[in-house]
């Protein structure tokens, strides 16, 4: 049986202890892989906002973990301060930006993504902010302080645990008891974030801090809510792909993915 829980997150975490498992887990998956495909398609749009003139960019990639996403905007020539509380997390990413032959474009900051401004000469024309928000104490004020590190005219983007999708998969999955209990957390799953977040809720974080939100994509609308593949029909990990890519920026599909990913361009100072 699976469980999905919830649970109030006291403290911020750090994934010094799981690093490797997570590596692997999260970013050696098919579930890995879609999530980077839409993410990615949503990047593209973002990075059109910006002139050819101001090239290159910084971007600040906070909590960035192994900075997947950010070293394929550094293959376009962009620079990228990587923030991470995990020392172990940094490690591992700065091995393969090596390996990639990214190093020249890479600022490592040792420190949580709320002291990052310590670390910055300049407002970032692009902050990353994904898959963090759940594992924190206090997501809005971490947001909202990241937020402020972008120029005027710069771009956001963030993704976060949908709770949505975490009271979908639950159902799903038959545990309803679970649900009206208010999914109490067990310690079961390290991997598995502590708290999903409402999406009307982040959106209002980032329009008041000055934002206009962009766009929207629901990742993993219909991935994750696939059961047992027995006596199912068939279908290959393209179809399912494919499948994603057609819905994800569509309601009310887009509010039930497991995670969702929101771009948004900062006001423009008058």
């Amino acid at each position: 049986m699976i469980i999905i829980t919830q649970a109030t997150v006291t403290e911020d975490r750090n994934f010094d202890d799981i690093a490797h498992k997570f590596a692997k887990n999260i970013y050696g998956s098919d579930k890995g892989e879609i999530r980077q495909v839409i993410v990615w398609e949503d990047l593209m749009h973002m990075l059109t906002h910006f002139d050819e003139s101001q090239a290159p960019l910084h971007i600040l990639d906070a909590g960035g973990g192994l900075a997947q996403m950010s070293q394929r905007l550094a293959k376009f020539g962009h620079h990228v301060t990587l923030c991470d509380l995990s020392s172990e997390m940094l490690h591992l990413a700065k091995q393969d930006i090596t390996e990639n032959g990214l190093l020249e474009h890479y600022q490592f900051v040792h420190a949580p993504v709320q002291s990052v401004d310590e670390h910055l000469s300049a407002p970032v024309d692009v902050v990353m902010f994904h898959a963090v928000m759940e594992w924190l104490a206090d997501p809005q004020a971490a947001l909202k302080h990241l937020l402020a590190q972008v120029r005027s005219g710069g771009m956001a983007s963030i993704m976060f645990y949908n709770q949505h999708g975490l009271v979908y998969k639950n159902a799903v999955c038959g545990n309803i008891p679970h649900i009206l209990a208010g999914m109490p957390h067990r310690k079961r799953f390290k991997l598995q974030p502590q708290q999903g977040l409402l999406p009307t809720e982040v959106y209002q974080w980032v329009e008041q801090a000055g934002f206009d939100i962009c766009g929207k994509s629901g990742i993993r609308c219909f991935s994750d809510y696939i059961g047992n593949m027995k006596n199912m029909g068939e279908y290959s990990y393209e179809d399912l792909l494919a499948l994603e890519r057609q819905y994800c920026r569509q309601e009310p599909y887009l509010s039930l993915g497991r995670y969702i990913h929101v771009w948004a361009k900062k006001k423009e100072q008058e």
